[in-house]
Order: C-alpha cells, then sequence, then structure tokens
C-alpha cells in the first residue's frame, strides 16, 4: 500500500511543552506548531531543517506552540506562516516579550521574528488552503482568541491535530468546532486527561464571593493572570455579574486588549467583552500604580504563575496583610512562584523567602478540556483513526492512550519524540 502521509512528533511527547508535528507528504513538508518548553533553560524541539518546510501551520499563539517558529528564519527560508490574524498578531507580541525578558539563549532574534511576520497567511476558520498536494482546514478551538484545531488532507487521507482545546466555551470564547467527517489520525491534547475540573459556573461564582468577601472587608484582591484570554476571561466574569466595584488591569494584558479588539468575530460576545475592557481601569504608570493597591479593589494582571511582569509589584506590597487576597486562576507550574505560593504560602521578596499573610486561593479557569469533555470528542469522532495522545505530563499521555485503546478499539499510541507513524 502506498504511504500517502507520515508524521513525526518532534515534541509535546510525554510532557507539556514545545508541541511541533512533522507532517510530510510525496511534494510538502509542513509543521504543525513549533513551540518552546520554557523552564530555567528553555527546550525546543527536533530540530527540522528550514529549507525543506514549506508552511509553519501555528495552532495559537501561546510559546509552547508558536514560541520557536522565528528559527526557521534564519537563513532566506521562504516558509509560509498560516494562522488566524489574532493568533499571528498574539504570536508576534509574546514572542517579542520572550525576547525582551529573556536571560537565556534563543536561537533566533528580532529580525528574524520580523521575517516570520513577513511570510505569513492570515487563514480564516473552514477556509481550505492548499499547500502543494496538501489541504490545511482550520477549525474554532475554544482555546483563546484566534485558536485553532487544524485538519490536514492529501488524497482522501485526514488528520485532525486538536491543538489546545475546550469544546465548553467560556465568557470570551465560543465552544470548539468539532463538525467534520471522517478522519485517519487524531493527535489529541492530554493535559487533563486524567482530572475532571469544576464547572465553570462553579468557580466563577467562587471567585466572585471571594472578590466580595475581600473587597467589602476594605482589603484588595489581586487576580495575576495570563496575559492573552485569561485575563480579558476574569474581566468578562465580573462586567457579566456586574460586580459594583472598582477592578483594574495592568502589565502586558493591556495589549492585548488592544490586539483583541481588533477581532470582534472571533469572540462569543463582543459586546461583553467590550463593555468588560470598557469598564475596568487600565493602569498605565507607577504613580496609579502605588495608588491602586490601598484601595479596595480588584487588580488583574500578568504573570499568571508570578514569574514577572507587575504582578511582583502586586504581591510585595499586598502579601503582607491578611485583609488582602491572591486569587490563582492560572495553571501554576512545577517550581514556579506560583506554586510554591498556593503550597507553602511563602513569595520571595527582596531576595528572600517571605511568609504570605493574605488570604490564597486557587480557582479552576483552565482554557483546556478535562477528562469527561476529551471523551466526549472522541465520541464525536468519525471513521477509525490511529490516535497519538500527547500534550500532557509524565505518563498521563500513556494512560490516556491505553484507554482510547480499550474503550474505541482505536490503534492508539503515547509517542516519544522522534516516532514516525504512516498513513
Amino acid at each position: 500500500m502506498d504511504i500517502i502521509l507520515e508524521i513525526k512528533v518532534l515534541g509535546a511527547a510525554k510532557e507539556v511543552g514545545r508541541s511541533a508535528f512533522l507532517v510530510s507528504s510525496e511534494n510538502s513538508n509542513i509543521l504543525l506548531d513549533y513551540g518552546i518548553l520554557l523552564k530555567r533553560e528553555p527546550e525546543f524541539p527536533i530540530h527540522v531543517k528550514p529549507k525543506d518546510i514549506h508552511a509553519i501551520v501555528i495552532s495559537h499563539a501561546h510559546l509552547d506552540h508558536s514560541g520557536n517558529v522565528p528559527s526557521l528564519f534564519l537563513s532566506s527560508s521562504r516558509s509560509q506562516v498560516i494562522a488566524t490574524a489574532p493568533t499571528m498578531d498574539l504570536s508576534y507580541l509574546l514572542i517579542n516579550d520572550m525576547l525582551k525578558i529573556s536571560g537565556f539563549y534563543l536561537p533566533f532574534e528580532n529580525i528574524e521574528v520580523e521575517n516570520m511576520v513577513k511570510n505569513h497567511t492570515d487563514l480564516d476558520f473552514r477556509t481550505k488552503h492548499a499547500i502543494n498536494d496538501l489541504n490545511i482546514t482550520l477549525f474554532e478551538s475554544g482555546h483563546v482568541v484566534g485558536g485553532s484545531s487544524i485538519i490536514v488532507e492529501c488524497k482522501g487521507k485526514k488528520i485532525f491535530y486538536t491543538g489546545d482545546i475546550n469544546t465548553r466555551g467560556s465568557k470570551l470564547l465560543r465552544p470548539a468546532d468539532l463538525d467534520f467527517e471522517e478522519i485517519d489520525m487524531m493527535i489529541i491534547e492530554s493535559t487533563y486527561s486524567q482530572t475532571n475540573q469544576k464547572q465553570r459556573e462553579q468557580s466563577e461564582k467562587e471567585l466572585l464571593e471571594f472578590a466580595y468577601d475581600i473587597v467589602e472587608n476594605d482589603g484588595t484582591l489581586f487576580i495575576p493572570a495570563f496575559s492573552v484570554e485569561r485575563s480579558q476571561e476574569i474581566a468578562c466574569v465580573f462586567k457579566a455579574a456586574n460586580f459594583p466595584y472598582k477592578v483594574v488591569m495592568d502589565g502586558m494584558a493591556l495589549k492585548v486588549n488592544e490586539i483583541i479588539s481588533k477581532y470582534p468575530e472571533f469572540l462569543r460576545d463582543s459586546e461583553l467583552f467590550k463593555n468588560a475592557i470598557e469598564n475596568v481601569e487600565w493602569i498605565r504608570d507607577w504613580k496609579r500604580r502605588k495608588q491602586v493597591i490601598k484601595q479596595p479593589c480588584v487588580i488583574i494582571s500578568p504573570a499568571g504563575m508570578l514569574v514577572g511582569g507587575s504582578a511582583i509589584f502586586y504581591m510585595q506590597n499586598l502579601m503582607n496583610s491578611d485583609k488582602n487576597g491572591i486569587a490563582l486562576v492560572s495553571y501554576q507550574g512545577e517550581n514556579t512562584p506560583g506554586r510554591l505560593l498556593l503550597e507553602k504560602k511563602t513569595f520571595k521578596m527582596n531576595g528572600k523567602i517571605k511568609k504570605c499573610f493574605a488570604q490564597v486561593k486557587q480557582f479552576e479557569f483552565s482554557g483546556h478540556n478535562s477528562r469527561e469533555e476529551l471523551f466526549e470528542i472522541l465520541d464525536r469522532v468519525k471513521g477509525n483513526p490511529t490516535v497519538l495522545a500527547v500534550h500532557g505530563d509524565n505518563d498521563v499521555c500513556v494512560k490516556f492512550s491505553e484507554e482510547i485503546s480499550e474503550k474505541y478499539g482505536y490503534e492508539s499510541f503515547a509517542p516519544n519524540a522522534g516516532d514516525t507513524y504512516k498513513l
């Protein structure tokens, strides 16, 4: 039997980070994502020769999916970069910010980021785009603004790559679009495949109750949140509930607000978003920053894991009083300041580990599907696909892959980096 497509796993194998998959046909080589795993020293996907790549399709802007794309533009490479318009704008913002603040080696500089942008093609959802003998179609993923799942087609064979996916939707985003025909391979994220998360409505209710409790007792509630989508989602939660007290927003989330404002068609409720970001106060200077920490209010600011940004200022100024609160609404990676705060109620201040006296609570606002919803995706699949379980920590991918084989009878794998599959 003729081999029509070959898929090589370059990253996100039994780990969350450096997502990258090489899809090859007779006439084309394309990458589905080419991200970075951000640690003390970043890790990169398996290297590919830029001159061999015809296109890179970016599922969404988060650095673990987009962050290494500029390294493919070190020479005179003329690969196409394909993504939705907001994904390109947000990727450009996040990659430039990473370059600016990184104290570590990156295999590219600003000129390569500019070359990436020069060679990009905006692609709308559900619009086929030909790359030689391949067709690419993007489907709304519900994960972040402009985020996509990807279908690759060649000679009747179809690969469906979920990217990061959310079939629940949120205040800001519509649910993922799963309305497509039979597939021959599925590359599915496994992030929360062993966990059922709390219902979003319950998380919103509990966050609002915490906010009322803090602010009505003359405290300040600080919400460290990812700059892309999570900060805006939290602002929408407060606006939708007609929260009567002051809400402010700071840091790179403000630049993200401006980008998202250009793309109302990508939002579930563009009016709610518009009202939410008009309703919050945008903090643009140190004078105002120092004033708001002395007022009962809600402050939303990156970084979500407390690794930098204006979040450090807010933590250092609010952690010493039990009248104040810290609401963690983002994933807290291992060995991050946010994880240490959550587990040990400590935070580094002026080089020393100090006890945090503010009230600390975590709320589930994940942009990923949980276990139940990942199985709901599999329930809807048409065809008899080979399944690759990726993008999950430790043995999560292995367990999920075994469960898929057992429940559906599909050939299912938890690949290692470098593994190759053929269709």
